[in-house]
């Protein structure tokens, strides 16, 4: 089995939800921001594709959790935009763990894929207080809806 450097790819954006009045809070982990601004994705691009994956809409249910989500780049639509492998279960927190563009990889390997499953259980686990340490810690930085 290959080793996967998950500081090196992309791992970020949470959405926590607060089922009292439905707002969202959105966070991204600092290799998702980074790989995110390389990118061209906006924080707008990930609000919407959040609101997508509650309404149903996705392109793959890969199992354990993990979905694969298109989302549009900067003066690009989704087809020629990024995909992203997100932890998901609806009205629960979302954890966008990985993305690539599309014209520079097909899909993630088998291996990678378990090691992502295995991530998406345990970020999906995560307590509130767990959450709010890894904001104070900065290893998340909340998504801004205001670009």
């Amino acid at each position: 089995m290959s080793y996967i450097d998950f500081e090196s790819i992309a791992l970020g954006a949470i959405l926590k939800i607060n089922n009292k009045d439905n707002t969202l809070a959105i966070y991204k982990t600092k290799g998702f921001d980074k790989w995110a601004s390389k990118s061209g994705l906006t924080d707008a691009a990930l609000q919407t594709a959040v609101e997508e994956m509650e309404n149903g809409l996705y392109e793959a249910n890969l199992g354990g959790d993990v979905y694969k989500k298109r989302v549009g780049l900067r003066n690009q639509g989704k087809r020629g935009g990024a995909r992203t492998l997100l932890a998901f279960k609806k009205d629960d927190n979302v954890f966008f763990m990985y993305g690539f563009a599309k014209n520079k990889q097909a899909n993630v390997k088998p291996d990678e894929l378990k090691a992502l499953k295995l991530l998406a259980k345990q970020l999906l686990g995560y307590s509130q207080q767990d959450l709010d340490k890894a904001v104070n810690a900065g290893e998340l930085i909340e998504v801004n809806d205001d670009e």
